[in-house]
């Protein structure tokens, strides 16, 4: 009795033939729409991080021998652009800046001098505020003499290659909104990668 009511039940489905059905697949967006899609927003988000990367990171090439033996010709470097939004400008840095005179060249030197200093150089010596600097980073040392004394909003620049680097010493300081970054890393060639950091001789010369 109890199977008979079963066999009649309209209601009832035969657990075997539910087995035997195949799903039927949703109807969605064709595969070729799907991939494109998908490789547009690859190429957005890629977008994105270069701006983003772009906004913080200069790369730059060094393109003169001002800086040897520091930095060589053919060289690229990473430039932190928000280096001095966060932090003072320190003497020693290794700066990229627009050049004062003429806005659209971008020029690299080290920081001697920073607000405040007077940066002097006798018979070959740098002296900040009186006191003399070691600087082993220099290919020579400098042949002129001088007296610099540096404003507030502006910072006094050298070459390492002091006497072959049209800097500070002949068209005078550099006013800190020309600054475009400070130096982080030389990059490429890979042989001759380096991380930049100031020497704590300089940073020895406080007023």
């Amino acid at each position: 009795m109890e199977n008979k009511q079963l066999d009649e039940n309209p209601e009832v489905i035969d657990p075997q033939l539910e087995s035997t059905q195949e799903p039927q697949a949703p109807k969605g967006r064709p595969a070729w729409l799907s991939f494109t899609l998908e490789v547009l927003q690859t190429l957005i988000l890629a977008l994105v991080l270069y701006f983003l990367i772009d906004s913080v990171i200069a790369r730059v090439r060094v393109i003169n021998i001002s800086m040897l033996p520091t930095l060589r010709p053919g060289e690229f470097l990473m430039v932190n652009k928000l280096a001095y939004r966060f932090s003072e400008i320190e003497r020693g840095d290794i700066i990229v800046f627009h050049y004062p005179q003429n806005p659209e060249e971008d020029f690299i030197k080290r920081v001697i001098g920073v607000p405040g200093d007077t940066v002097s150089v006798m018979k070959g010596v740098v002296h900040i505020n009186g006191q003399a600097v070691d600087e082993p980073y220099i290919s020579d040392p400098p042949t002129y003499n001088g007296q610099w004394m540096i404003p507030e909003g502006n910072v006094f620049v050298l070459g390492d290659n002091r006497n072959q680097s049209s800097d500070s010493h002949q068209w005078g300081n550099v006013p800190l909104e020309n600054i475009v970054g400070r130096a982080l890393v030389i990059y490429w060639p890979l042989e001759n990668f380096e991380i930049l950091t100031h020497p704590e001789l300089v940073q020895a010369a406080t007023p």
